[in-house]
């Protein structure tokens, strides 16, 4: 019955927690991981505790290069491996436990800034790339001399581009090379005038010019992978939809054409705008407490979803999988506050049972002063959407018809009402008060308008759905036949204690071998 229905007990026990990584040669270390620049990064700070944090694939490596380092500095190296969220962003708090003073990065990064100060030092790693076909694959993809290109290319790559843009400029005069937005050393000044910062990457752009007028030749990837890489996603969602895309594999030289990708990916998105517009119920995942202003955002969800009439619920889970969010069925979308490349990652086989959004996009469902799709650009980074940031768009005022104005679901294909709530005019209350009901006005053969209220009379087979639909957690569980176990106090007979199964739900000792 256990093999028909389940896996053996013993299952548990015996699977395997991943592949291990490939381990680096010893005479390797020094080049692959850096380490003479990481000590002198060290020295500099004279820091007498460092934490040291790697992705679950470098982790092979992480004593040999601890002992090293501790062995050249004279300072106490921390492993810093499994990380509550992502192991893009820098695990500041893990760092804090341990008493680190700086902190040194291994692998992909999303370069997002610390919620708290803390010295760190990226180590992106250096991928071997083959200039010469590189630079033949640009050349046979960009035929003209004098079209804007930008020079892309993954972290571990970013080395290269310098060398691959020598040869290209003696026929491209407007190339573009686009670095990582490394934070800059203590006490340095920023460069004049100050580059352009997005996708996590600077863009040394010229006055009067802008990244929309560009095209890309992103270096990076591999043919043998068919997930995409959530940097290259970001990218694909951001970039200018007219201008062109291509990606080369360093190794090999082979190019393709990302703009049927990125239509793809941007259709998935449209998608998740409008179940978000559907949903009544939404759950906001904490999916990084690491990353600068992640509170800000989160209080910025949570008043967008009242404004828009939705019940929202804060849920901090970790790493999202679908048995945990499987457990929250009355939840009709999830939207995951995380870093970039955290919230575009690839999802598990199989999907989840809910889908889950980026913050952009519960922002374009949500606000209707959000510029309409084609027209807004996508923003990867949940800081673009608060105060301050040049794509911030406020919500409009209580009274604003932007508020009324009616709408149609392209999924169920019926009329969306207004939102039944709307935003108390004292901004320190947190109480809602309710909107009132549109009304339209009807024309008369005489002339004359004749007012009627929209949902009831004009519609009265579709807004009678809507109030039944539950509107929060509690009514969505007063819905259900089975609510789980209860107490039932006083209705159920006292009888005396007996001997209850011995065992684990899935064998019993009583069931035998059957």
């Amino acid at each position: 019955m256990e093999s028909t229905f389940s896996s053996p007990a013993e299952a548990a026990l015996q699977r395997e927690a991943g592949a291990p990584g490939l381990l680096t040669p010893p005479e390797d270390l020094d080049s692959v991981y850096e380490l003479e620049r990481v000590a002198g990064f060290v020295r500099d700070l004279g820091c007498q505790q460092v934490a040291l944090q790697f992705p679950d694939q470098l982790l092979g490596d992480a004593g040999a290069v601890a002992a090293r380092l501790e062995g050249t500095t004279g300072s106490k190296m921390f492993i810093l491996g499994d990380t509550a969220y992502g192991s893009c962003c820098v695990d500041v708090l893990g760092a804090e436990q341990a008493g680190a003073q700086a902190l040194v990065h291994f692998g992909p990064a999303c370069l997002s800034p610390p919620a708290r100060p803390l010295p760190v030092a990226f180590v992106l790693g250096q991928r071997p790339v083959h200039l010469e076909l590189c630079a033949k694959a640009f050349e046979a993809e960009n035929p003209d001399p004098k079209a804007p290109v930008v020079l892309l290319s993954e972290p571990a790559c970013a080395h290269a581009l310098e060398a691959l843009a020598t040869l290209l400029r003696p026929r491209y005069l407007d190339l573009l090379v686009s670095s990582p937005a490394l934070p800059l050393p203590v006490g340095s000044c920023s460069p004049e005038p100050e580059p352009l910062e997005r996708f996590g990457r600077r863009f040394p752009l010229a006055p009067g010019r802008c990244l929309e007028e560009y095209g890309a030749f992103y270096v990076g990837g591999s043919e043998a992978s068919a997930d995409l890489d959530p940097d290259l996603s970001r990218l694909l969602l951001g970039w200018a939809p007219g201008q062109p895309f291509f990606t080369c594999c360093p190794d090999t030289g082979q190019t393709q054409d990302e703009g049927v990708r990125a239509g793809r990916l941007r259709a998935r998105r449209h998608y998740l705008v409008e179940r978000a517009r559907d949903a009544r119920v939404v759950g906001l995942l904490a999916g990084t407490l690491g990353v600068a202003r992640h509170r800000e955002a989160l209080t910025h969800l949570r008043n967008l979803t009242r404004a828009a009439g939705k019940r929202s619920y804060v849920l901090a889970l970790g790493r999202p999988t679908p048995p945990k969010l499987a457990n929250f069925p009355e939840v009709d979308v999830f939207v995951l506050l995380a870093c970039p490349l955290g919230a575009l990652a690839p999802q598990p086989p199989g999907g989840f049972f809910r889908p889950i959004l980026a913050p952009c996009e519960l922002e374009a469902a949500c606000n209707p002063a959000w510029p309409p799709s084609g027209l807004a650009p996508y923003l990867t980074h949940y800081a673009d959407l608060l105060p301050g940031s040049p794509f911030h768009v406020p919500l409009p005022p209580p009274d604003s018809e932007l508020w009324d104005t009616p709408d149609v679901s392209l999924i169920t294909g019926e009329l969306r009402p207004p939102p039944a709530w709307k935003p108390s005019n004292d901004p320190g209350c947190l109480d809602l008060n309710l909107r009132p009901q549109l009304e339209l006005a009807e024309s008369s053969p005489a002339g004359k308008c004749a007012k009627s209220l929209f949902p009831a009379e004009l519609f009265p087979q579709i807004w009678p759905t809507w109030p039944q639909s539950p509107l929060s957690a509690a009514l969505f569980l007063s819905s259900r036949s089975w609510r789980g176990l209860e107490p039932r106090l006083g209705q159920t007979t006292v009888t005396g204690a007996v001997s209850g199964r011995r065992g684990i739900a899935i064998a019993y000792e009583d069931e035998g071998n059957s």
